[in-house]
This record gives C-alpha cells, sequence and structure tokens, in this order.
C-alpha cells in the first residue's frame, strides 16, 4: 500500500472531520476548544490561498492531513504555520513524516521563508522528535501553557526552521 500526499478537497472533508474530532475531543495536544464543531474546523482547515491543506490517502481512506497557513499578516506572512493530525490507526507508520515533509515543500512552492509552530505541547514527544528530524529547533517553551487533561499544566514549545 502506497500513501499518497495531496491537496485535500471538499469531497474529502467527511473523511478528515472525524480525525480532527477525535484529536480535538483528546484534548492531548492542540489548544482547540474541546467542544469545536464542525464547521469550525472547516473554517479552519480549509484555508484560501496562500495556505492550503494536504492529506494522506491510502487505499482511498484518509489517514491524516497537514494545514499550511501564514503565521502572521503583513509583515510576518513569510512564516508558515503548521498543524498536523493523523488518526489513530494510522499512527508510527510515518505518516506524520511524509506529511511533514510534504508540507515544507508546500511552505517553500508557496513562497513561505520559513516554518514556526506556535504551540507544539512538550508532553507530545513524538511530535517534537519529529519535528526535530525534519529540522525544527526549540527556539522558547511557554511554562505551563497549556492545561493537559493527564499530565496538568505543561509547556508550549515554539518551534522553527528555515526553508
Amino acid at each position: 500500500m502506497v500513501v499518497e500526499i495531496r491537496p485535500i478537497t471538499d469531497a474529502d472533508w467527511p473523511d478528515l472531520w472525524p480525525i480532527i474530532e477525535a484529536v480535538t475531543r483528546a484534548g492531548e495536544t492542540y489548544t482547540y476548544p474541546l467542544n469545536m464543531t464542525e464547521a469550525q474546523a472547516r473554517a479552519m482547515w480549509m484555508p484560501p490561498a496562500p495556505g492550503g491543506t494536504l492529506i494522506a490517502i491510502e487505499d482511498g481512506l484518509v489517514l491524516g492531513a497537514a494545514k499550511i497557513i501564514p503565521n502572521q499578516q503583513g509583515n510576518g506572512a513569510h512564516v508558515a504555520n503548521g498543524s498536523f493530525m493523523v488518526g489513530a490507526g494510522a499512527r508510527g507508520r510515518g505518516v506524520a513524516r511524509s506529511l511533514g515533509e510534504a508540507a515544507l515543500a508546500f511552505a517553500r512552492n508557496a513562497g513561505f521563508k520559513s516554518m514556526q509552530f506556535n504551540a507544539v505541547v512538550e508532553t507530545n514527544t513524538v511530535a517534537v522528535g519529529l519535528w526535530k528530524k525534519l529540522g525544527f529547533e526549540i527556539v522558547g517553551t511557554v511554562p505551563e501553557a497549556f492545561d493537559h487533561p493527564v499530565h496538568g499544566l505543561v509547556g508550549l514549545h515554539v518551534m522553527h526552521r528555515k526553508l
């Protein structure tokens, strides 16, 4: 089986929403409201250009997604921001790495000069390790900025890399 990475279409949304909903409701890795609605999620995960969402598909099933948007407006719009989610059944198979590599290429091709993650939960060691392998550095940690449902107050890393 081969995982395909491609831009999302409207027809893909119904298969991506359950992944976003499960990750959001778990409350362990995103600062999203735990009761985020599908409409709110769709508005966030279907951004206009120069941003975009890439999905990972295998045998017609959506495994995960990467959203790339400008991190800031105006004079900060040359820095991309990325968000990544992988369904529970696809974790540990290299899907996030493939999405990460594709997102970096997408951002570079869209004219971004670097990519920044604003809120990587420090207890999400799998994500922190992957982003380091892909060239990101922790440039700072905001202490106790995330209320983890298991670990309590933990830090949020800001991670960055040039493109």
